[in-house]
């Protein structure tokens, strides 16, 4: 990623504390970019699977800046508007712009539609497609004003173009997450900004290695681990692979967001192994 004329570009990326996020702060670094670094840092009590804490989230910028970016750390929930507005506040002020944006923060659970609580609906929507407007609502104005263009990559998901059972309201989500970034695409395409969205398939994170995805998948076992379901994960696949790792779906992201993909607006770049497709 080429520095512009001000300076190095800066990034915000969001549930940045590890997995995917971690990677894609990683290697924007690497491109030449500062990092804004936001993540929840807490459990969140409808989602099955540990979710980072504020030692992930420092780990991330460290390995920022051994990358050579500057990196500055925040917690910070999408939900909440007023903490996403306050993030883009604070890059501006710790590094004089915005360049690149990427709603990639997350949460899933589990459950036949009609059985999910309303409050695992409530949050996984509101994580995964609010807060991606959440960041999007906050991070746009700051791209208008500098007059810069810009690239924004949201993290969707392959089930956001073919649904998949047992976790309607995230497919619900990442469905919701496409039409939105394209939306968006079409409003600030006069102002040189692209939107774009990276749809990966089964990733190598601390949720695709869980107790909830082994029994996801084999729920005819009373108690399974990953390695039982490993074959499924194989065979979701048109390629023979079991997962893809976080750092192929970040060299996507850093595609989009570089001059490379210049033209390139309002499209969904599956990073999924051939699940969508197979």
């Amino acid at each position: 990623m080429a520095a512009g004329e001000a300076g190095r570009r800066v990034a915000l990326v969001t549930g940045a504390a590890r997995g995917i996020g971690r990677s894609i702060a990683m290697t924007l670094a690497r491109d030449g970019a500062d990092l804004v670094l936001l993540d929840l840092c807490r459990d969140l009590a409808e989602s099955p699977y540990r979710m980072a804490v504020d030692g992930d989230l420092a780990e991330t910028a460290a390995l920022v800046e051994q990358a050579g970016g500057r990196a500055l750390a925040r917690r910070a929930d999408v939900r909440d508007q007023a903490a996403l507005d306050a993030a883009v506040a604070d890059a501006l002020e710790a590094f004089g712009r915005l360049d690149v944006v990427v709603p990639n923060a997350g949460a899933v659970s589990f459950g036949r539609a009609w059985e999910l609580t309303e409050e695992q609906f409530t949050t996984v929507v509101d994580v995964v497609l609010t807060g991606a407007w959440h960041t999007m609502k906050a991070a746009v104005p700051a791209l208008i004003e500098a007059g810069r263009g810009g690239s924004i990559v949201v993290i969707g998901s392959a089930v956001g173009t073919r649904p998949a059972q047992n976790h309607a309201h995230y497919v619900a989500a990442k469905h919701g997450v496409v039409g939105l970034a394209r939306a968006f695409a079409l409003e600030v395409a006069e102002h040189g900004i692209r939107v774009n969205v990276v749809a990966p398939g089964s990733v190598r994170t601390e949720l695709a290695g869980s107790d909830a995805i082994a029994k996801l998948m084999r729920p005819d076992l009373e108690a399974p681990r990953i390695a039982d379901a490993s074959e499924i994960m194989r065979a979701n696949h048109a390629l023979p692979i079991q997962w893809a790792e976080p750092q192929d779906v970040a060299a996507a992201v850093a595609w989009l967001a570089s001059e490379q993909a210049r033209y390139v607006t309002g499209a969904v770049v599956p990073v999924d192994a051939g699940w969508v497709i197979n």
